[in-house]
C-alpha cells in the first residue's frame, strides 16, 4: 500500500485544517512546511487491534503451563530471603 504525502506551507495547513485531517484520517500523510523547509509532519494514528496483545515477540505462539503457577520450593525461597539451599550452601553472597 503506498502513502500519499501532501505537502503544504504553514498558512496554507492553518487555514484549511480541517479539509487536511480528513485526508490524514484517509491514510494520507501530511507535510508541514515553512518556506518550502518541511518542519512536521502529520500522520494517521495506527489503528488499535481488538485482539489481545501476543506475549512478548512469540506472535501468540507461546503459552504458560499451569505448572508455573505452582508455589516455588523451600529451597528456592529460601535463597530469596539469603538463606542456604541446595548445592551453593558453601558459596558466599556477594552484597
Amino acid at each position: 500500500m503506498m502513502t500519499t504525502v501532501i505537502r503544504v506551507d504553514i498558512g496554507e495547513a492553518k487555514t484549511h485544517l480541517s479539509r487536511y485531517l480528513a485526508r490524514v484520517r484517509a491514510g494520507e500523510t501530511v507535510v508541514v512546511c515553512r518556506r518550502n523547509e518541511p518542519i512536521a509532519e502529520i500522520l494517521p494514528i495506527a489503528q488499535q487491534s481488538s485482539e489481545p496483545r501476543p506475549f512478548g515477540l512469540s506472535r501468540g505462539r507461546f503459552s504458560v503451563p499451569a505448572s508455573f503457577f505452582d508455589p516455588l520450593p523451600e529451597a528456592v525461597l529460601g535463597a530469596f530471603d539469603g538463606g542456604e539451599s541446595g548445592d551453593d550452601a558453601e558459596d558466599p553472597v556477594v552484597r
